[in-house]
């Protein structure tokens, strides 16, 4: 068993911090547990590592996950060679426009998806988090039509026919926390539980894209 060394934490003896690229042991507290740091954000590793990208939709009534045409959006594609699995990090969603149809919003995918959708149209904003990063391997549009229709929702919000003072989404962040993962000639995308006509709103994924090993 590898023998883990540190420090523990005193009043008024704050270990100091290592500079960039030195390693250093662990910091443990007075009953030898290991200390966890929140220094570092949520997302601040991926983002750094340039592994981490965003796309920014403005979709006008998100069609239902079971109609392969117009899917999205944000719809994602990861193209067959790309050498990379994408794995969904987080969603943001900000409803301009309520909708005269109620339904739950989430995301839906699938596989076999060789070639490139048909009938897209072009993303409203992406690129890799780590600012003037490497171009994403994952192809990010508006919408699309896919080969297969999704088979599945996970919902992670709702938009509602409230007024946006009153009874609706209005902005939600929500974490996915890598739960969906799609490999190449695979595909997601934000859908909804019925066709939520009327809505529009500007709809956020973050995915991260990890070397296939």
């Amino acid at each position: 068993m590898a023998l883990i060394q540190g420090d523990v934490l005193q009043s008024g003896n704050v270990p100091a911090l290592p500079s960039g690229g030195k390693n250093a042991g662990l910091i443990f507290d007075r009953q030898n547990a290991a200390l966890v740091s929140q220094m570092n954000a949520k997302y601040g590793a991926l983002s750094i590592s340039g592994r981490l990208f965003f796309a920014q939709a403005i979709v006008t009534a998100p069609v239902i996950f079971s109609t392969a045409a117009g899917t999205g959006g944000p719809l994602l594609w990861n193209p067959p060679g790309s050498g990379v699995i994408a794995q969904l990090v987080a969603a943001g969603l900000g409803v301009t426009t309520v909708t005269t149809v109620a339904a739950a919003l989430g995301i839906t995918g699938g596989t076999g998806q060789n070639v490139v959708p048909t009938t897209t149209t072009a993303i409203d904003g992406s690129g890799n988090c780590y600012l003037g990063g490497a171009a994403a391997k994952v192809s990010s549009f508006r919408i699309g039509t896919v080969a297969v229709a999704g088979t599945f929702l996970i919902p992670f919000g709702k938009v509602s026919t409230g007024a946006l003072t009153a009874d609706n989404t209005g902005i939600a962040w929500i974490d996915l926390c890598g739960a969906v993962t799609f490999g190449p000639g695979g595909w997601a995308s934000v859908a909804a539980s019925a066709t939520a006509t009327t809505t529009v709103a500007t709809i956020g994924l973050l995915w991260a894209e990890l070397p296939i090993t």
